[in-house]
């Protein structure tokens, strides 16, 4: 019986197409993943229903106000007491009167803390005014 031995290099070839692939492909999805991120629509609300809720197409800036249960209100994900709130309003209406605002509002919040957020929006000087809700079944 005849048996080669190798005494030079290895023939052995490691092919990293396949590897490549996918760290192109992770790259791709989190790039698309970190582009849909807002901070602002990642505060657990629970909106209530509507039965004609429509989508924004609007590509103009929109503030999005969240009212707690508790009444608490956060722009921006930071937590505004009603001078703050107002200030924040008058510099928005500053850069553009045409500023859009949805104010989202837990179910189980109290009308009356939505509706002192549209006061201050009508103070400001905003007037295109939107209530976020989801999508009744």
């Amino acid at each position: 019986m005849n048996i080669r031995t190798q005494s030079g290099p290895s023939n052995l070839v490691l092919d990293l197409t396949p590897m490549i692939d996918v760290v192109f492909l992770l790259l791709i999805f989190f790039m698309i993943a970190t582009t849909f991120a807002d901070p602002e629509r990642e505060i657990e609300l629970d909106l209530p229903e509507a039965e004609a809720a429509a989508q924004a197409e609007s590509e103009k800036e929109t503030l999005i106000i969240n009212v707690l249960a508790d009444g608490s209100v956060l722009l921006r994900g930071e937590s505004l007491d009603t001078l703050s709130l107002d200030a924040a309003l008058r510099r928005a209406a500053k850069q553009s009167s045409e500023t859009e605002v949805t104010i989202r509002g837990d179910r189980l919040a109290r009308h009356q803390a939505i509706v002192s957020v549209m006061d201050a929006c009508g103070r400001a000087g905003l007037t295109r005014l939107a209530v976020g809700t989801t999508e009744g079944s």
